[in-house]
């Protein structure tokens, strides 16, 4: 989803190889790089990081294949992964609808998630250059509940980065696409530094033991199976937004394109991620990267002292900016473009007068804010990982969707000429299911954070009926013009 910053093209535009795997890459490569060191090591050793990662790696490849492969096979289908989910009940309308629903519901929570995990990334890094932002002065008290400074003032810097960046929304953000260019630019320039020093400056005393035992946060002592396991979610957060080529599709010089754009992004955030994740662990000793709030900060502080980190510090802060605008519009387009394709809320079609998606900006960002108030109650590192880990059981529904799909064409043969290609195609499928389904295994780990994903992807359900009610609605009028003209 981590970062994810999109350029909203214009629909006359058509996009090439390259502007796709941009897309893949600027979505993928976000506030999970910032922060996802500090969580693996909470997580996991560092022979419990790789191992994770590896496997991460090789799932999403397997999901990588899968969108890659539905835009060849059913080039009609357009919007993102979650459009597939109406497809497999063809014969039962009624079915056809929930599915597209819940699966469109799930994608929008989970790109909601996204966005503000962006936003709690930047406060983060902001408090390099303001420390107030870090203070744990009491502000207010209220029975149990206790406000400190940095609490009351990372949330009026997340709350404050939304809606500026929603009032930009509104008013068409024009030269949005320069603003991601340079942000992506940015943080290229950045992370290429950042593994260069790193090299030079990595130590393997500072990592430790490869496979040394790992203590959970009850103070008991992890299987590497269990690390692996706790890593998975997070590990999974890093690729969040592999699909970006797919929801762009329709915009494709050439379907095939969609499939290379989507291998050729995931193979460079692999190489950023799994650097950038086991380097740090070189820097910074294991206790130190566990409290960090922004470790890539306090990696390069360590090695070049505070002007390495205050420029690492001000990368990331350009960067993230990037990501939000991209976020926040890409949040906003999911349940606009469902609505168009008849399976969410019709009011979210509505556009001003820039052709922006008016209300689904209003409602996407208000959620956002209810999830930016995590922050006043725990750190910001307690915000992210909560964030992430609702985010990714959010995408893993159209995800697993997805693979589902594909199952079922190679099954029946829809599309396929070849039974060479069927049946590769079909084990690529298989392998992605069991991925998903092993992901959502992993997150019940945390079975709190896990319920309240959960309940936030079945809350949609409230609304399906007002959906059916629109539909019918929207069907007689249609119906009484047709007989009129």
């Amino acid at each position: 989803m981590d970062g994810k910053g999109v350029i909203l093209l214009s629909k006359g535009k058509t996009l090439g190889f390259w502007v796709l795997t941009a897309l893949v890459v600027g979505n993928m490569v976000g506030s999970g790089i910032f922060m996802l060191p500090r969580s693996l090591a909470e997580a996991a050793s560092p022979a419990g990081t790789v191992l994770a990662w590896a496997v991460t790696g090789f799932g999403v490849l397997m999901l990588a294949l899968v969108f890659g492969n539905l835009a060849l096979r059913k080039p009609e289908l357009n919007g993102g992964p979650q459009i597939y989910a109406k497809e497999l009940f063809p014969n039962s309308p009624a079915l056809s609808l929930l599915s597209g629903f819940m699966s469109s519901w799930g994608y929008w929570i989970g790109n909601i998630a996204g966005f503000v995990a962006v936003i709690t990334t930047f406060a983060s890094y902001l408090s390099t250059f303001f420390p107030i932002m870090n203070s744990a002065s009491v502000l207010l008290n209220i029975g149990s509940f206790e406000l400190t400074i940095g609490h009351g003032l990372n949330f009026v810097v997340c709350s404050l980065l939304l809606w500026g960046t929603h009032f930009l929304a509104l008013r068409g953000i024009e030269g949005a696409g320069r603003l991601n260019l340079i942000a992506t630019a940015t943080k290229v320039i950045g992370f290429a530094l950042f593994i260069i020093i790193a090299l030079f400056a990595f130590q393997s005393s500072t990592m430790g033991q490869f496979a040394a035992a790992h203590i959970d946060a009850e103070g008991r002592s992890a299987s590497l199976l269990s690390q692996i396991n706790a890593a998975a979610v997070v590990t999974l957060w890093a690729f969040i937004g592999v699909e970006s080529a797919t929801v762009f599709a329709a915009r494709a010089k050439r379907k095939k394109d969609v499939s290379r754009a989507t291998f050729a992004g995931l193979l460079i955030a692999i190489v950023l991620y799994v650097g950038i994740s086991i380097l740090t662990m070189g820097l910074l000793p294991k206790e130190q990267l566990m409290q960090s709030q922004n470790p890539l900060v306090d990696a390069m502080t360590a090695v070049l002292g505070p002007y390495g980190g205050y420029l690492l510090a001000a990368l990331g802060l350009i960067s993230l900016i990037g990501s939000t605008i991209g976020w926040v519009l890409l949040s906003a387009e999911v349940p606009y473009e469902a609505a168009k394709q008849r399976v969410f809320l019709q009011p979210f079609k509505r556009e001003n007068d820039k052709g922006m998606p008016k209300l689904s900006l209003w409602i996407s960002n208000a959620l956002g804010q209810l999830l930016i108030f995590s922050t006043i109650s725990g750190s910001i590192s307690q915000a992210f990982d909560f964030i992430i880990v609702v985010a990714t059981l959010a995408y893993l529904v159209p995800y697993l969707i997805a693979s589902v799909y594909q199952l079922k064409l190679t099954l029946t043969g829809e599309g396929y000429a070849k039974a060479r290609e069927r049946r590769t195609d079909g084990i690529v499928a298989v392998l992605a299911t069991i991925y998903s389904v092993w992901v959502v295994y992993a997150g019940m780990g945390d079975w709190k954070t896990f319920g309240f994903g959960v309940l936030l992807l079945a809350s949609g359900i409230v609304f399906y009926p007002l959906l059916r009610k629109q539909l019918r609605e929207s069907d007689k009028t249609e119906s009484a013009g047709t007989k009129a003209s």
